[in-house]
């Protein structure tokens, strides 16, 4: 048995998945900007790339363990943050989501709160001591999810909230869900899908706007289905090989929205085609088996449920975002993990990596 943790059990075949896919976001970056006022864009991912690495090998130093037994207090800091963002929070775009760091960086909390989430309710899961969870577990999985989401959703921003729900479901079927509770779970879903729709009136005028864009893209095709429509444009525009690297008209001329961030699979699509398109998800496809596998590899429960956490969240994250940029979801900021532009999300998607690496680690330490 190993005494400590060395560098040399890195999963270094998913590092290697990591840097390729982090190679594509930065290539498309720069041809989605270098043309425009936001040239040199490529540099700042770059650097928070720089950032994550660092952040992920600090974190899988740490045992998890030890974060494990911190659970309840990174839980309550979490929600102590997200409520200090609606009370100090800085604004942008009609969204509070972020606290000023001195002027330096923007924090989003709601990142953190995603890494939190995957501790918490990992320790939760770990400790249930039954081959099926009872009713009140699932109410008590349900509240640790919703807290958080509820705050998210008030910044508001509905894509981070929807992302919680997945760690806690996949959580769930992995701890043994009744078929009961599960029937009841999809049955209610069911009733409060029409009961949302009658109150979507009570929604945020914006977020109305992208249900209804969703539904019928062409009725406003200048206005609120812009996005949809000139993303589905650039996809198809690309065809089997695509216009190549730099050439691609919606692209290129901005035409298809936040190309360098949530629209990045739009613009590859345009440039690199359906074969550009298939290796992107082939390298994700890649990367979720690669965490599954690490999942199953872990010492004890507690180690494979943070691994099957980030995996839940990742897959969540590609899910999404591939499903908007070709108008079958409606639009909802997630981005696509290491290739979109971001600092917060960048830097959310590495420290989680550094997780997996953690539990990796650690598989025969005693």
């Amino acid at each position: 048995m190993k005494d400590r943790p060395r560098v040399q059990d890195f999963d270094w075949t998913l590092l290697a998945i990591v840097a390729a896919i982090c190679g594509l976001g930065v290539m498309e970056i720069y041809s989605s900007t270098h043309a425009s006022a936001m040239a040199g864009m490529q540099w700042k991912q770059l650097t928070w790339l720089g950032i994550g690495i660092v952040g992920m090998f600090i974190i899988s130093r740490i045992d998890y363990h030890t974060l494990l037994d911190q659970a309840p207090i990174l839980y309550i800091c979490g929600v102590l943050g997200l409520l200090v963002v609606m009370v100090i929070g800085s604004t942008h775009l009609g969204a509070k989501r972020w606290i000023s760091m001195g002027g330096i960086f923007n924090l989003q909390v709601s990142e953190l709160m995603k890494l939190i989430i995957i501790i918490v309710l990992a320790r939760f899961f770990s400790e249930v001591r039954t081959d099926r969870l009872t009713l009140s577990d699932l109410v008590k999985v349900g509240a640790l999810t919703m807290v958080p989401a509820a705050l998210i959703l008030k910044q508001p921003d509905l894509g981070t909230a929807l992302v919680l729900i997945p760690v806690a479901i996949v959580g769930a079927f992995i701890a043994g869900i009744e078929w009961r509770h599960w029937a009841i779970g999809v049955v209610l879903v069911a009733l409060l899908i029409p009961v949302g729709w009658n109150m979507r009136h009570h929604l945020k005028p914006y977020q109305q706007q992208r249900i209804e864009t969703f539904l019928h893209p062409e009725e406003d095709q200048r206005g609120a289905g812009y996005q949809i429509l000139q993303s589905e444009i650039a996809v198809g525009s690309g065809g089997f090989w695509g216009k190549g690297f730099g050439k691609g008209s919606q692209n290129q001329l901005g035409f298809v929205p936040v190309r360098y961030s949530d629209f990045i699979l739009a613009a590859l699509a345009e440039e690199q085609g359906f074969i550009g398109v298939c290796v992107v998800l082939l390298l994700y496809l890649g990367l979720i088996l690669r965490l599954v596998d690490n999942a199953q590899k872990a010492k004890d429960r507690a180690g494979m449920y943070v691994v099957m956490g980030v995996t839940a969240i990742l897959g969540f994250h590609v899910l999404v975002n591939a499903s908007m940029v070709i108008g079958y979801m409606p639009v909802t900021g997630i981005p696509l993990p290491l290739m979109s532009y971001g600092g917060s999300s960048t830097a959310f998607v590495f420290l989680a990596l550094g997780l997996v690496m953690n539990v990796r680690m650690r598989r025969f330490v005693n």
